[in-house]
């Protein structure tokens, strides 16, 4: 499996960086990692999705879309940029 990292951007307090990765049969899925805090209280959750694509770039956009959604749904109110 060959995994690929894209540039990560923040949203609010939290680092978003989005992956996607090269399954045995030409395939991609998707991955991000969700961090926060900083030093000894970094908190970084990593999701890894079911869904394989055809198309690198489609894995990359499920990656940030699912990111933003989980960032949404625990802060309804909006984030600061």
């Amino acid at each position: 499996m060959i995994t690929t990292l894209e540039k990560a951007f923040s949203v609010g307090k939290y680092l978003v960086s989005p992956s996607t990765h090269t399954t045995d049969d030409g395939q991609f899925t998707a991955c991000v990692s969700i961090r926060s805090g900083r030093g000894s209280g970094t908190h970084d959750r990593i999701y890894r999705f079911v869904p394989e694509f055809s198309e690198r770039d489609s894995a990359l956009r499920y990656a940030v879309n699912e990111g933003m959604r989980w960032l949404a749904q625990r802060h309804p109110s909006g984030l600061a940029a």
